[in-house]
């Protein structure tokens, strides 16, 4: 059972976050504590709260945890801990942690946030090992319609990302007439756009191809 740490920014609900991974068979801990973050067998960012409070979580230590996920410390971004990786945000000053080249930039819709259902157009990467499955994209009751086959998750967001390297780009959805990173990895390190804890299971199985990756 591995010991996964979920940090905390201060700000949101990180219960069924937490539940999920413990339901993949995760020992979950919560801090907002760094030297206790780093001291887990892995970490998640969580997509809770605005980039500028996460900016201040981080509190000087932005290098020290970026060193660490290039030691290869597995992580899983969500949401605004994808965003997190990069550099910085429109949505507020401050320095990201800096594993990704690129920029946050807010959507380009005529609607934001995007909230609700969007398909998800995914790669080979082992994150989404099993998701065309039947009895995993089979839609539950409370969204149940015509998506197509493969991975449907729930978005929350305003932001997306832009990766200087194409090749971290892992998965990409689109919303209204804008396709975008909907997932990027880099070694040890995966982060998605979407929320895998309100994904149904489909997320649930994310969330479990993610602790697979933590033992080596």
């Amino acid at each position: 059972m591995p010991h996964v740490v979920l940090f905390d920014y201060g700000a949101g609900n990180l219960h069924s976050l937490a539940k999920g991974l413990e339901v993949g068979g995760a020992r979950v801990s919560i801090t907002p504590n760094w030297d206790e973050a780093l001291a887990g067998e892995a970490l998640v960012l969580p997509g809770v709260g605005s980039f500028g409070a996460a900016v201040r979580a981080l509190d000087g230590h932005a290098d020290r945890v970026r060193e660490a996920l290039l030691g290869g410390l597995p992580c899983l971004g969500i949401c605004l801990g994808m965003q997190l990786l990069f550099e910085g945000s429109e949505e507020g000053e401050g320095r990201g942690i800096g594993l990704l080249e690129g920029k946050v930039r807010r959507l380009q819709a005529r609607i934001v946030p995007q909230m609700g259902w969007n398909d998800v157009e995914t790669s080979d990467d082992p994150l989404f090992a099993g998701l065309h499955d039947p009895e995993v994209r089979e839609p539950d009751a409370d969204h149940a319609g015509g998506h197509a086959p493969g991975l449907t998750a729930y978005y929350a967001n305003s932001f997306i990302c832009e990766a200087v390297d194409p090749e971290a780009v892992i998965a990409r959805s689109t919303y209204e007439e804008e396709t975008y990173a909907a997932a990027v990895r880099r070694g040890r390190t995966w982060a998605v756009q979407f929320h895998p804890e309100k994904s149904s299971t489909p997320g649930l199985h994310l969330l479990r191809n993610f602790l697979a990756q933590v033992s080596p």
